[in-house]
């Protein structure tokens, strides 16, 4: 098929960290004069930084392998806020011209690859309410893997019982006054250990209420190492070697605690024993059960968590709930919590691609019965790049592997003149299964209901960075893979 019978060559999916670092890569390293758009659902670019709300949303792992590594982030602090996240993306577009593509209020409800024209046929609904079908050689997902529209179900008995307000963090309500009021949060994961501090101050009360918990780790909220390499060495260089030494140090870290989880454990109860107050104790409320990096560990910036119990603002109770009344939380202990509001903080909904419709000459493709390829494709599905991140590292660097796939891939065929690589598979019932995500939080455990399967080999789930980065720029991508 002609290239002017195509509207774009790459169709990104998604404006966020990963759709906009797509978008640098395709235009940096991609062929001349590739044409491309990021269509976005929401009226903004940020994705998950301009649709989360909730009291002190952050990143969950440090800014710098976060980031950009071709756009320094320029503000002191490890671990960013959410407003800060999402106006250092909108600085990235701007300055490279990425904003020109973008458009927005485009949500993308379906795509058919259709293998007479080699191309995707892209539906569309518009902000102005018009459908629209768009044709373009290669897609990009980099809608990440959460459900924005729907969370994840709080399974809390009687909870439609209770007469005071009742919020998710998903969907915080915007000026929402808290001040003076006793608040249960509910949950023990990421999105509890930051609301908690970020609310002590104002409320009168906040409970961390958890049936089981987690692995909480203090970091400092700016690096002493960053200091002194942005003020020794020019900008750009002090931000790549800065990047390098988070990225190191994170798999130090995950290694030490894979290979000597008992120490690990013991040095994490030390220092969380220290920050807490004599009257508190560390077992139960922070005594995993698992090991260390079985599940993702908590990042408390400078401790605020423990800060907050110190001050008396803010206290941990470890149980699990019998039954919710209009006025109070009753525990299976026989102790009760008295609430004005509860915060679902239990975890978020998962969903594919944003939801939309995946077909191949018009049959249903079945996105769970296939393995992933390079941790980047799909088996038997042409064309089509998804970003997946880590679940033991940022997101980012996963993103960008990705990305430097997608450039693989177009610039190769362009070359060779071919026109779709589709990564096939030849007996995928003898395969070893893995889940694409090995995690074990709650929300993660149905993942397999929803996403594709990893494998072995070019087959694997995302393992580590470096290697996935070697792979992704150099590695085969003709192996198991059909050129047309």
């Amino acid at each position: 098929m002609a290239s002017t019978e195509l509207d774009l060559d790459v169709l990104i999916v998604g404006a966020g960290i990963s759709g906009i670092n797509a978008a640098y890569r395709l235009q940096t390293d991609g062929p001349k004069g590739t044409r491309y758009a990021i269509l976005e659902a929401r009226h903004s670019l940020g994705g998950t930084w301009d649709f989360f709300r909730y009291p002190g949303i952050r990143s969950d792992s440090d800014i710098y392998t976060f980031g950009f590594s071709w756009k320094p982030w320029h503000k002191p602090e490890t671990v960013a806020q959410g407003a800060d996240i999402k106006s250092y993306m909108t600085e990235a577009v701007q300055e490279t011209g990425i904003d020109q593509h973008i458009r927005y209020q485009h949500r993308v409800v379906a795509a058919n690859w259709t293998s007479r024209d080699q191309c995707w046929e892209v539906s569309v609904d518009a902000d102005n309410g018009t459908p629209q079908t768009l044709r373009t050689r290669y897609i990009l997902l980099g809608t990440g893997y959460y459900d924005y529209d729907t969370p994840m179900k709080a399974m809390i008995p009687g909870i439609d019982n209770f007469a005071g307000k009742v919020i998710h963090p998903q969907f915080w309500p915007e000026d929402y006054d808290y001040s003076d009021k006793h608040m249960v949060v509910i949950g023990s994961g990421a999105t509890a250990i930051t609301v908690v501090p970020a609310v002590a101050e104002k409320v009168k009360h906040v409970t961390m209420l958890q049936r089981s918990p987690t692995y909480i780790m203090p970091i400092p909220k700016q690096s002493l190492a960053a200091k002194l390499l942005f003020a020794l060495l020019p900008r750009f260089l002090a931000h790549s070697l800065n990047r390098s030494l988070w990225i190191v140090q994170s798999y130090i870290m995950i290694y030490f605690c894979r290979l000597f989880p008992n120490v690990a454990r013991a040095l994490i109860r030390t220092v969380n024993r220290r920050l807490l107050p004599k009257s508190v104790s560390i077992d139960p409320h922070f005594s995993p059960k698992y090991l260390p990096w079985q599940q993702r560990l908590c990042a408390s910036m400078d401790g605020d968590i423990f800060a907050a119990i110190r001050s008396g603002k803010a206290s941990v109770v470890t149980d699990h709930i019998d039954t919710v009344t209009e006025d109070t939380i009753k525990l299976k202990s026989g102790a009760a919590l008295h609430p004005d509001v509860i915060v679902t903080a239990t975890g978020l909904g998962l969903r594919f691609a944003g939801g939309m419709t995946i077909t191949v000459d018009d049959k249903p493709f079945d996105i769970t019965s296939k393995f992933i390829y390079r941790a980047s494709m799909l088996q038997d599905l042409p064309n089509l790049v998804y970003v997946v991140g880590y679940e033991n590292a940022s997101w980012t660097l996963g993103a960008d592997c990705a990305a430097k796939v997608l450039v693989r891939l177009v610039n190769e065929l362009k070359a060779s003149g071919k026109t779709s690589a589709t990564p096939r598979l030849a007996n995928p019932e003898k395969m070893e299964v893995k889940p694409l995500l090995n995690l074990g939080s709650t929300y993660l455990k149905n993942a397999n209901k929803v996403f594709p399967k990893g494998g072995t080999g070019a087959w694997a789930p995302r393992s580590t960075y470096l290697a996935d980065l070697y792979k992704a720029t150099y590695g085969d991508l003709n192996s198991e893979m059909e050129i047309v």
